[in-house]
């Protein structure tokens, strides 16, 4: 079995690195926004819930009693599973079948080939769930668009997945006026019929509430996502090169590292880890002198932009980094980078993959300095970036068997429902050799998204194939996390107003071309000035009001 996070292909990967990518806006300073909820007409349009107001609206939680974890969850890390499991004893999550069997219709995004309708993975996942689903998989790459269009029009599936950063332009809206309050089902002690959706963190589900009520299913999310910064430990040991442990030291060993004339590079675009190592905090926060300021406002964003643009400058930068072409993973393990910036995931996927072809590679992650060689401040991502939804007029019975559906993605490790969802059935989808589950060709082809995208349990990381890099995996992010702190829009779904929508959507590529060295920092001052005038000052009074009213989420 293997970790929710990295359990189908790299896009879905991708998909689920939503929360990776809110990380990565604190480096970029990309503005993300998300969705809302209130409580009259005005505030289903805009504004968010308190967590006094969310808490009557979430289920009641009860951790799951299958399981106990090798490394618990730490400093917002994901559990660890390290020591393997016996595959022919594993525990059921639910007493029984939860589905009735009734048709159920649902859209979600897919990345490959769709697997054909009755294929014996979507036959066997049904039969366990007591579920006949029919899936409506949509292309990934243009997922978005496809949602705008299905939500705009008459006809809606009964179950939808949506990410956070899908929630834009109309979305938002349509989000509160066409998917189902879940209360009914799940407020409270409701929930105790779906023991694994119950056993889903809180803020998970308060992260779920739009428009004033519980409408997402959670995907959950650990809150010490940060962005990861790689490096090539079999290199660095033949070297005998020292861990990088201040933004000089870095700069200064990347210079050492790079020969343009043998094609090795230091790095790749460090921009997505210096917002870290510089501190950024992501968003609107309430600083220590009281005062509200966006991202962008602060001294710490130019500073890790100015950080960037160095590496740049002194040639250590890949120059297909500088281009923006081509996978810069793919550069690290070819050994053309020694250093590169990514989500978690990519730990696994790059050690395992060479696993097979280059003996000899070791990955590991530097731990992210402060900028200065002192301790770093991080900031927590956010519970939850991806949920399914129910759409409104659906009958109770289809509602149920969707909430079947949902509960049974979400079984946690060691159960044999999770075992069905990511790795499909034995002989017939993997294999299993010393006690190592490995698909075949047909579950390759076959366990694409699907089951996987409508709920997981609380996150967790295991590798049966490369448990020592699960092991390292769960304890970075908790030493990591014991340098987390939390903003002031912290676990709060956030519509902000129409006219505002626009405000940012010029820093991005202001970045690049800043860092790449074709613009100044007199440029980026001027747009930070241009935003402020433009309603960035307005926009800061609304989240004033909204803060004053909710209460900080730190």
């Amino acid at each position: 079995m293997t970790t929710n996070a990295t359990s189908s292909g790299p896009s879905r990967r991708s998909f689920l690195a939503s929360t990776a990518v809110a990380t990565a806006a604190v480096a970029g300073g990309m503005p993300l926004l998300t969705a809302c909820g209130g409580s009259d007409k005005k505030s289903q349009e805009e504004g968010t819930t308190s967590k006094k107001g969310a808490d009557k609206l979430i289920p009641t939680y009860a951790a799951s009693t299958v399981g106990t974890p090798d490394l618990p969850s730490k400093n917002g890390s994901p559990a660890g599973y390290i020591a393997p499991i016996n595959l022919a004893a594993l525990p059921a999550s639910a007493p029984a079948k939860l589905g009735t069997g009734a048709p159920l219709k649902i859209m979600s995004p897919l990345w490959g080939t769709p697997p054909k309708p009755d294929c014996a993975y979507y036959t066997a996942v049904d039969a366990a769930a007591g579920t006949k689903v029919t899936w409506q998989n949509q292309d990934g790459n243009t997922y978005g668009d496809k949602l705008g269009a299905v939500l705009a029009s008459s006809s809606i599936p009964d179950m939808v997945v949506v990410a956070n950063y899908h929630l834009v332009g109309k979305i938002p809206n349509a989000v509160t006026s066409k998917f189902l309050d879940l209360g009914p089902y799940l407020a409270g002690d409701k929930a105790k019929k779906y023991p694994n959706l119950a056993a889903i963190p809180s803020d998970a589900w308060r992260m779920s509430i739009f428009g004033g009520a519980l409408r997402g299913i959670p995907m959950p999310s650990a809150t010490a996502s940060f962005i990861v910064p790689y490096y090539r430990k079999d290199v660095f040991d033949k070297k005998g090169w020292s861990v990088p442990k201040s933004a000089d030291e870095y700069l200064s060993w990347a210079k050492e590292a790079t020969s343009a004339r043998a094609k090795v590079w230091a790095c790749g675009d460090m921009s997505w880890v210096s917002g870290s190592i510089f501190g950024v905090c992501p968003k609107w926060n309430i600083d220590d002198d009281g005062k509200l300021r966006y991202q962008i406002e602060r001294p710490d964003y130019l500073e890790s932009l100015e950080w960037t643009r160095k590496l740049f400058a002194a040639g250590v930068v890949h120059p297909d980094d500088k281009a923006r072409s081509g996978d810069a993973a793919q550069r690290f393990t070819a050994g053309q980078i020694l250093s590169f910036n990514g989500d978690i995931s990519l730990w696994y996927v790059r050690a395992a993959e060479q696993a097979r072809t280059n003996p000899d590679f070791t990955m590991d992650a530097m731990d992210i300095f402060g900028a200065d060689g002192g301790n770093p401040t991080l900031w927590a991502a956010q519970p939850a970036a991806v949920w399914s939804m129910i759409r409104k007029g659906a009958s109770k019975e289809t509602v149920e068997n969707a909430l079947a559906a949902a509960n049974f993605a979400a079984a946690p490790y060691g159960t044999k429902e999770r075992m069905l969802v990511d790795y499909g059935v034995e002989d017939t989808h993997y294999t299993v050799k010393d006690g190592i589950p490995t698909k075949n060709e047909k579950g390759n082809s076959e366990l694409i998204n699907a089951w996987s995208m409508l709920s997981a349990p609380a996150p967790y990381l295991a590798h049966p194939d490369l448990p020592e890099v699960a092991r390292k995996q769960v304890e970075w992010q908790q030493r990591m996390g014991a340098f987390m702190k939390k903003n002031s829009v912290y676990g709060m779904n956030i519509v902000e107003p129409t006219r505002y929508a626009n405000l940012a959507s010029q820093h991005e590529q202001l970045q690049i071309d800043f860092v790449r060295g074709n613009k100044s920092l007199a440029d980026v001052q001027a747009a930070i000035s241009t935003w402020r005038s433009s309603g960035g000052d307005k926009l800061r009074d609304w989240y004033k009001e909204l803060l004053d009213k909710n209460g900080s989420g730190n």
